[in-house]
């Protein structure tokens, strides 16, 4: 295969398949995993997970890193075997069937537009909550366009928007840390802090680390993808559970567990509640940025699975297309934004996130038994690592809102029905 850095030029497969070009470095790759993450959990899940466990929050969260850590480990070994785009769809076809790669990438992209609905949702609570759908409909438009026109002006964005969002970050956690508002008796763990609220607030919590999979979604654009993707996504993860942990923290000591499950904008609530008005627009702006950040980065990864289920007819065959031009599919991002502004346009936000939540859990769990199959020559991780993933994927996945496991789980089975379907007529 040809690694031309052409920006015009779209490499072809022995197959014949239109080819994306290998542009990414390991900073790149590092860079795409944070405009991913940072931002998505601290700007829209908090207050969720806080309604679920109060300040147990906290053991949620470690209890969502340690889960995503597993999934993170068990997806830089299969996609440094397969850096193909697509993530767990390609691994699940190549290690247990085109049936599981099937469900595991019908989950991706449905759980993640929901995601990318809770992000566009987020930027217009932020932005304009009496107008927050329309808001949320404009930023989807406009980042599809950033996208279509090329990975070069998708990177350089992502890099400014993950600088934004950590100095905003930062300054929240030190105004918080420091103000006298703060009491640290607001991290009280033995108050009301049940074993099925702290697994379903890390249930929700895990919805704000699952940007990594980015990284391996977009194997097919990374350059030297057996050593550049197993090292950049545990850098990514564990930077953002550094960034997770302050900012929770931080706000905790300032709004407690009931005042933060409470609040519609929660870091810009803190920041108020420390007695520091004059931040609360930069945070409110940050907020903002930081959900354009997890939403390009998210639409660029629902579009990668896209394509690769496009190119083996799972979804239409059109969609496969690469542009000769941008080097990007074009189609598949362009579908994506369509349906991602629908929702956005008409969803909830808590809804948004626990369904996407479910959806992505079980993406991992089939990621984490496609990680157990590898022989030791292939890379496998210790045996504990794909277990221990599977297992808290599918605890935190039935461990969420009622509603969110009834809609995910009828989901899942309409694409077994639509899997069966297909199978039969052709």
């Amino acid at each position: 295969m040809s690694r031309s850095n052409d920006p015009l030029e779209v490499v072809m497969a022995r197959t014949g398949q239109e080819r994306l070009a290998r542009r990414l470095g390991p900073g790149d790759a590092v860079v795409v995993g944070l405009g991913s993450m940072i931002g998505a959990g601290v700007f829209a899940a908090l207050a969720p997970a806080a309604r679920a466990a109060g300040a147990g929050l906290l053991v949620g969260l470690a209890v969502a890193a340690v889960i995503a850590y597993c999934n993170a480990i068990s997806s830089a070994r299969l996609a440094a075997l397969y850096p193909d785009s697509g993530g767990t769809y390609v691994y699940g076809r190549q290690r247990l069937g085109d049936f599981w790669g099937y469900l595991a990438g019908w989950s991706f992209v449905v759980g993640k537009t929901a995601s990318c609905a809770a992000m566009a949702l987020t930027v217009g609570l932020y932005v304009w909550p009496e107008h927050a759908h329309a808001v949320a409909v404009a930023a989807v438009v406009a980042l599809t366009t950033v996208n279509y026109t090329g990975m070069r002006k998708t990177m350089w964005l992502t890099r400014a928007i993950v600088a934004v969002v950590l100095a905003v970050l930062a300054a929240v956690a030190v105004a918080c840390l420091t103000s006298g508002a703060a009491d640290a008796a607001r991290l009280d763990l033995t108050s009301g802090v049940t074993v099925t609220g702290v697994l379903q607030a890390a249930g929700l919590l895990f919805f704000a680390f699952a940007g990594y999979a980015r990284i391996a979604t977009l194997g097919e654009e990374v350059r030297d993808p057996a050593r550049t993707i197993p090292r950049a996504i545990p850098v990514a993860l564990g930077l953002t559970l550094v960034v997770y942990a302050a900012v929770a923290v931080a706000v905790l000591v300032v709004l407690g567990g009931n005042r933060l499950a409470g609040a519609t904008a929660p870091l810009a609530d803190a920041v108020r509640a420390a007695g520091l008005p004059a931040l609360v627009t930069p945070v409110r702006v940050g907020a903002a940025v930081a959900a354009l950040g997890s939403l390009l980065a998210l639409i660029l990864g629902i579009s990668r699975t896209v394509l690769a289920m496009a190119r083996d007819r799972h979804l239409p065959h059109a969609l496969a297309a690469v542009h000769p031009r941008f080097a990007v599919p074009h189609r598949a991002e362009l579908a994506v934004g369509v349906a991602v502004a629908v929702l956005a346009g008409t969803a909830d936000l808590r809804g948004a996130i626990g369904f996407s939540s479910f959806g992505v859990l079980v993406y991992y769990a089939i990621a984490n038994v496609s990680a157990w199959t590898l022989t030791s020559a292939q890379g496998r991780p210790p045996r504990v690592v794909p277990v221990l993933g599977v297992a808290g994927c599918l605890v935190l996945a039935f461990a969420l809102p009622l509603p969110s496991v009834v809609a995910g789980c009828a989901v899942l089975a309409a694409g077994a029905a639509v899997h069966g379907l297909r199978r039969k007529l052709t």
